[in-house]
C-alpha cells in the first residue's frame, strides 16, 4: 500500500477499537484495562473507497525509557517515523487531560500531516470533550464512534483532506492484493491417481512460533528481522496481540506470528489472557508450520507438551526449537538426552523435528528453517491410490488384521483423500471393529514407506459398499 496511517493516543482512548473498525475484523485485542496493546501491529485497511495500512500502536505513557512503557514507547514513536499520517485519537467523552496535550506536542513535532480524532462521541456527554479538543492547534477534530461505526465518512474525508487526492487513492486503480489462501486442515484432491507434484519452494510460507512465556518467541523473531520489532524483556507475559511481521529467508517470503505464551489452563484467569490465549489459537490455525519453543535449560515442562499436542492435533506442522542453547554446557549430551525425550514423549508424531538454537545470539536459526521447509514439504506430501494399494497389498500379506468375534475384517483399498496435512481413507468390511493397535501399525507403515516423517498423519475407515444392497430377492 502507498498510504501508511499510525494510530496514536493515550491509553484507552480506543485505538485499537479504530485499529479493527479500519481492518474489518476482530484483529486485536479490545478490553476496557487501559495498556492492552504493547507491540505495533501493521495490516491492510479501507475505508470506503480508500486502502491503506494501519498501525495499531501502544498508548503513549510518561516512563522511563528501561521501563515497559518506555520501551513501548519507543515503539510508537517507530510508528510515527515511518508513518504518512497520525491519527491522532482523543476520548471525547472523558475531555483533555495533561497527557494529551503533552503527547500532541510530541506528535507535532514530527512534521507529519495529522488528523484529530474525537473517540466516543456517541452521546452528548461527549460535546465538552469535542470543544476541549480545539486547544491542542492540530485542526478542526474528527468526531467518530469507532465501535458504533459513526462518523466514518468524515474521517475519509479529513484523511484525504491531510495528505491530498494524489496520495491518498495513490495505487487504488492498482489490482486486487493477492489473496493468501487459508490454511485448513486438509485440502480436497480432485485426481487420486495424480503423481506427487513438484514442490513449489517459491509460495509464501505462513509461521507461528508458540511456547510459554518467557521462552524467547520474540527475541528470535527480532533477531531474524535484525531490528527491534517487538517488545522484549526479563518480564515474562510481555506479548499479547498475536503479531505477523514479513521476512525473507533466502528468497522466500516468511510470515511469521508472535504470539503470546501459553500457561496452564487452570491459571488462565483474567479475561485479557484468555483473549489472548484464543489469538494464538487462532495464529495456529492460520499458521502451516508451527515452532515450539522449548526453554534448553527447562525442556519438556508438561505445558510444553500440551502445546505440543494441541498443534499436532489441529493438523499443523510442528518443529520443536530448543531456545538458550548458549547457556547449556554439555551440549552433545544434552542434545542426545533430549531427543531421546522427542521420540519417547511424543510418540504420536514420530520423527518429529528438533533443533538447538539461540534466538538472542542468532545461532541455528538457518539450519532451524531448512527443518520448517522440509516439514513444510511433507505436511503437503501426495501419493497416488496406485502406489498405495500396492503398499496395502504387501502390508495385508505380511500382517493382515485380526478376526474380530471370530471374524476375518476384509480390507478393500486405500486412498489419499486430503494433503495439509496427510489424510488416507481406508475401505473395511466392519470399520467399527478395526482395533486401534493395527491402525497406528499401519499409520507408522505410512510414515515409513512415503517418507513422511515429523507431520500428523491422519487415517479413517470406511464401509464398504456392497453392490446389492436395496435389492430384492425375486422368487
Amino acid at each position: 500500500m502507498a498510504l501508511t496511517i499510525a494510530i496514536i493516543g493515550r491509553p484507552n482512548v480506543g485505538k485499537s477499537t479504530l485499529f479493527n473498525r479500519l481492518v474489518g475484523q476482530k484483529l486485536a485485542i479490545v478490553d476496557d484495562m487501559p495498556g492492552v496493546t504493547r507491540d505495533r501491529r501493521v495490516h491492510p485497511a479501507k475505508l470506503q473507497d480508500l486502502r491503506f495500512d494501519v498501525v495499531d500502536t501502544a498508548g503513549l505513557e510518561e516512563a522511563g525509557n528501561e521501563t515497559l512503557e518506555g520501551r513501548m514507547r519507543a515503539q510508537t514513536r517507530t510508528a510515527i517515523d515511518e508513518a504518512d499520517l497520525i491519527l491522532f485519537v482523543l476520548d471525547a467523552k472523558a475531555g483533555m487531560t495533561p497527557v494529551d496535550l503533552a503527547f500532541a506536542s510530541l506528535v507535532r513535532k514530527s512534521g507529519k500531516p495529522i488528523v484529530l480524532v474525537a473517540n466516543k462521541s456517541e452521546s452528548k456527554q461527549a460535546t465538552a470533550g469535542f470543544y476541549e479538543a480545539w486547544q491542542l492547534g492540530l485542526g478542526e477534530p474528527c468526531a467518530i464512534s469507532a465501535e458504533h461505526g459513526l462518523g466514518m465518512s468524515d474521517l475519509r474525508d479529513a484523511i484525504v483532506a491531510a495528505v491530498g487526492k494524489e496520495k491518498a487513492f495513490e495505487g487504488a486503480e492498482e489490482a486486487e492484493r493477492e489473496k493468501v489462501e487459508a490454511a485448513t486442515i486438509g485440502d480436497d484432491i480432485d485426481d487420486a491417481e495424480a503423481e506427487e507434484p513438484a514442490y513449489d519452494a517459491t509460495k509464501p510460507l505462513r509461521v507461528a512460533i508458540v511456547g510459554r512465556p518467557n521462552a524467547g518467541k520474540s527475541t528470535l523473531i527480532n533477531t531474524m528481522l535484525g531490528e527491534e520489532r517487538l517488545l522484549t524483556g526479563p518480564e515474562a507475559g510481555i506479548t499479547r496481540d498475536s503479531i505477523s511481521v514479513e521476512w525473507q529467508w533466502r528468497g522466500r517470503k516468511i510470515k511469521l506470528y508472535d504470539t503470546a505464551g501459553l500457561r496452564r489452563k487452570a491459571r488462565v484467569q483474567e479475561k485479557l489472557e484468555k483473549l489472548s490465549v484464543a489469538d494464538t489459537l487462532r495464529a495456529i490455525r492460520f499458521a502451516e508450520v508451527v515452532i515450539i519453543m522449548l526453554d534448553a535449560t527447562v525442556p519438556f515442562e508438561k505445558q510444553d507438551l500440551q502445546i505440543a499436542d494441541l498443534v499436532i492435533r489441529e493438523g499443523r506442522a510442528p518443529v520443536i526449537a530448543f531456545n538458550k542453547w548458549d547457556l547449556i554446557a554439555d551440549r552433545q549430551e544434552t542434545l542426545k538426552e533430549l531427543h531421546e525425550k522427542c521420540e519417547r514423549l511424543l510418540p504420536q508424531v514420530r520423527g518429529l523435528r528438533a533443533v538447538p538454537l539461540s534466538g538472542e545470539r542468532g545461532q541455528g536459526i538457518d539450519k532451524l528453517m531448512e527443518n520448517v521447509e522440509m516439514v513444510h514439504r511433507v505436511w503437503n506430501r501426495r501419493v497416488s491410490t496406485g502406489r498405495l494399494n500396492r503398499w496395502l497389498e504387501g502390508v495385508l500379506a505380511h500382517q493382515p488384521p485380526p478376526a474380530v468375534s471370530g471374524r476375518r475384517l476384509k480390507v478393500k483399498y486405500i486412498t489419499q483423500i486430503k494433503t495439509r496435512p496427510p489424510g488416507f481413507i481406508m475401505s473395511c468390511s466392519r470399520p467399527d471393529a478395526m482395533p486401534q493397535s493395527y491402525l497406528r501399525y499401519l499409520v507408522n507403515g505410512l510414515r515409513q514407506t512415503f517418507d513422511m516423517p515429523g507431520v500428523p498423519v491422519r487415517l479413517s475407515m470406511r464401509k464398504a459398499d456392497n453392490p446389492f444392497a436395496g435389492r430384492t430377492k425375486k422368487r
